[in-house]
């Protein structure tokens, strides 16, 4: 396992570090059974975590029965879990994490327990009030919650974590040691900007060849359904950013190298900057993202993005083709 995080002002005091020769079957750990709670509930029970260590500290919903059934203790009282934790995993919203934390989970943790955070949003922005002793690390798996199990299961890890990374199988493809700095300017650039900007290029993409004759099954199955561009990220993971070019056609090679290296970034790169240093929205929605229907900000988007000309043909090419979709 690697080191705690020692970002100024995040763990404070020397605290109890969660070094690689301590058993961590003999802590008793407390995690939510959402999203990554319930995949790195999962492998560290099976990394040998003994399943009376592990108690799933969940509100009375559908995640908690799902903990049951896979054979979880459940806590509804928040209080009371986090009295007997000695390893704290915050595994819920980045939203939500404050004003839970601080209020309820806080006041009654151990001065000596160790809090693992999945994402370093709220640690880097100071939102989370640790006592000076309270050690702070971040596995940080780098991918959603199905993919952190998948792996695992197949025997294979995935890079980028701090010390608990060895019992949800982190280790397995090595560990890279980072801060709660360098990992949520990264998250941030790249959900605030990168990917907001591909799904942008891909819209007006579809929107062209829409007008100029392209069928609605063609466009899709072209930019996305057939899974082409998993496949070349796969590629690109495996190969290199630049090397997985070589496995396109010639015309292919050229054409991205060529029109690459033409556009003007710029204007992008300002708008990186922007998002990277002016970043702030996000944290003032947590009641407004607790809201049911159009009252929540981010129905509203997913409406807005449904409505565009490529979520509209989409919906009609899985319609016509839902037998074959199975």
């Amino acid at each position: 396992m690697e080191e705690t995080e020692t970002e100024e002002g995040l763990s404070g005091g020397e605290g109890r570090a969660l070094a690689g020769g301590d058993s961590l079957g003999e802590l008793h750990l407390r995690l939510s059974f959402g999203n990554q709670g319930a995949a790195q509930a999962l492998n560290l029970r099976d990394s040998g975590i003994p399943n009376d260590k592990i108690c799933i500290a969940n509100r009375d919903d559908s995640y908690a029965e799902d903990a049951k059934a896979k054979g979880f203790t459940v806590e509804h009282n928040f209080e009371k879990a986090a009295s007997l934790a000695d390893v704290l995993f915050i595994l819920i919203p980045d939203q939500v994490q404050p004003k839970l934390f601080n209020n309820t989970i806080l006041p009654h943790l151990k001065d000596d327990v160790t809090i693992v955070v999945a994402s370093g949003y709220n640690v880097f922005f100071k939102l989370l009030q640790f006592k000076p002793k309270q050690d702070v690390v971040m596995v940080a798996p780098r991918m959603i919650g199905s993919s952190v199990r998948s792996l695992y299961e197949k025997g294979k890890g995935f890079p980028f974590a701090l010390a608990i990374c060895k019992a949800i199988g982190a280790t397995k493809a090595g560990a890279i040691a980072s801060s709660a700095r360098e990992e949520t300017i990264m998250d941030l650039l790249a959900e605030q900007a990168l990917w907001p900007n591909i799904i942008m290029l891909f819209r007006e993409a579809f929107e062209v060849l829409q007008k100029a004759g392209c069928s609605d099954e063609a466009l899709c199955y072209e930019m996305w359904m057939s899974k082409e561009p998993a496949e070349i990220f796969e590629r690109t993971a495996d190969e290199g950013f630049i090397t997985q070019l070589k496995h396109h056609s010639t015309c292919s090679q050229f054409g991205q190298l060529n029109g690459a290296l033409k556009l003007n970034g710029e204007t992008a790169k300002r708008h990186f900057v922007d998002i990277l240093y002016n970043q702030a929205e996000f944290s003032n929605l947590e009641d407004e993202l607790e809201k049911e229907g159009d009252q929540n900000p981010l129905n509203r988007l997913y409406d807005r993005a449904s409505d565009s000309a490529l979520g509209q043909a989409e919906k009609r090419v899985r319609a016509r083709l839902a037998d074959l979709l199975k």
